[in-house]
């Protein structure tokens, strides 16, 4: 087995350990999300693929959907590689980010809602319509995005907070804060919501993570936390700065 493949069961073996801490586990799966990205896809090693293929029957409904998208993105991938689509697609992302599935060919904010809500879809035409509505940046993108905090899979959620962070809207601050306050929603959704939430940082986002400094959960306590310290750090920096503009000026 290649170290990849090594790599892909170890991660695979935390997350399904119900002895583990739910922290270690998220963690993992964090991991997961990130291996099973452009890294395994790039790789292309037909041992990784076939432990993706493994995981997507995974009985971890989280393991199985992330493993289920690197499959289907590998195939785009592959099929990419031997012609060039003509389809209208893009891979314009303002974000640089490596993203498990690539933004939909553009349509109307409207269409590509309904793309994003319909869960009959698979899961891959889902996020593709998810990251086009991010490159669009709108208002109106922001808040069909966060509608998408309504659906079941937690997984999708759990991208739409990374995404609605990404983007740093004001307008996406109610559907975050309800997420974050949400105690039955799943910790990695709520961990998400609050890291969106501090990359944000307007004043309704600072009561909020403030008010959950204390939360039983504690990957949900760890990320209100961080997400506290990154906004001090920030402040103080625009405060020096703007403070040494004055000194400059005078």
């Amino acid at each position: 087995m290649s170290s990849s493949g090594e790599q892909m069961a170890a991660v695979g073996q935390v997350l399904t350990d119900p002895g583990l801490d739910l922290t270690r586990r998220f963690r993992a799966l964090f991991t997961l999300k990130n291996l099973g990205g452009e890294a395994l896809g790039a790789i292309g090693d037909p041992v990784v693929l076939d432990l993706l293929k493994e995981y997507s029957q995974d009985p971890v409904i989280e393991v199985a959907e992330t493993c289920q998208l690197a499959v289907r993105r590998f195939d785009w991938l592959q099929i990419r590689g031997e012609k060039q689509l003509d389809d209208g697609s893009t891979d314009e992302n303002p974000y640089h980010s490596v993203d498990p599935a690539p933004p939909a060919v553009r349509k109307s904010v409207s269409e590509l809602r309904s793309v994003l809500l319909d869960e009959s879809l698979p899961l891959f035409e889902r996020y593709r319509a998810m990251f086009a509505l991010r490159n669009l940046g709108s208002e109106k993108a922001v808040l069909v995005l966060g509608d998408g905090l309504q659906c079941s899979s937690a997984l999708f959620r759990h991208e739409i907070g990374y995404v609605l962070g990404q983007m740093q809207h004001p307008a996406s601050v109610p559907a975050l804060c309800a997420a974050l306050e949400c105690s039955s929603e799943n910790p990695m959704v709520r961990h998400e919501a609050a890291e969106a939430l501090g990359s944000i940082g307007k004043e309704k986002c600072l009561a909020v993570l403030q008010q959950h400094l204390g939360d039983g959960e504690r990957i949900v306590k760890e990320s209100c936390e961080v997400a506290l310290d990154m906004l001090e750090y920030e402040n103080s920096e625009q405060f020096q700065y703007a403070d040494g503009l004055v000194s400059l000026e005078s």
